[in-house]
């Protein structure tokens, strides 16, 4: 594999931009539940090459929000936030299976993006993009129920495995969205109450995908 496969600038390079990006590019293998990245430190720009990355932030008391997840060939920004002016953005970047990422440290991409009028686009379309999902999260937080956001997690969470048998803990679920164990469970139990989902031991069942989505209304991407 190399790295210009994963970055659609690639052939508007010069020849000289793209040594100096191979040359620093490194491929990491990271295991689940593996730490890519911690806030406050400035690894560098991380490109997916396999697997999946959840980014997501600790509050004050140590609570996880999940932000997005990062899939093959999507490329994260803030891990590189040191190389971006008037960035500083906190975030932490975690291994959700296996996973395989280039890591391009942030003074090499900044030298690259400081030179090539491509990779400044790229860059600020793809800050556009992240903070319009952070947005987007946001509203989600302020205005509606959680009812709402659990059935369309549990909806994504079929569409990225697969399978109608998610194996996640309420525990789990809850730092997904950012709210209280007890509180997840209770609602867990009110969906199977309704027929909705089968509970098991670290598992989640989905029984009706269709009124889960009614459900999970514009809560759902």
């Amino acid at each position: 594999m190399h790295i210009g496969e994963y970055l659609p600038f690639w052939n508007k390079l010069t020849a000289a931009e793209r040594v100096q990006l191979e040359n620093a590019a490194v491929l990491h293998r990271f295991a689940r539940g593996a730490m890519l990245h911690e806030g406050g430190t400035c690894t560098g720009l991380i490109v997916v090459v396999s697997g999946r990355v959840r980014a997501y932030m600790l509050s004050a008391d140590g609570r996880e929000l999940t932000l997005y997840r990062l899939l093959e060939r999507d490329v994260c920004l803030l891990s590189a936030s040191c190389a971006l002016r008037g960035l500083d953005f906190d975030v932490m970047l975690a291994a959700e299976t296996d996973c395989e990422v280039f890591v391009i440290p942030a003074d090499v991409y900044q030298t690259v993006m400081q030179q090539s009028p491509a990779v400044s686009a790229f860059t600020n379309e793809l800050m556009a993009a992240r903070f319009s999902d952070v947005m987007w999260l946001m509203d989600q937080l302020l205005y509606h129920k959680l009812d709402c956001r659990l059935a369309a997690f549990l909806i994504e969470e079929r569409g990225l495995g697969d399978s109608d048998t998610l194996h996640l803990t309420h525990e789990r679920i809850a730092a997904y969205l950012g709210s209280a164990r007890e509180v997840v469970t209770r609602l867990l139990k009110y969906f199977q109450s309704e027929g909705l989902v089968k509970l098991g031991r670290g598992s989640v069942t989905l029984l009706d995908e269709d009124r889960l989505r009614a459900l999970a209304g514009d809560s759902l991407r």
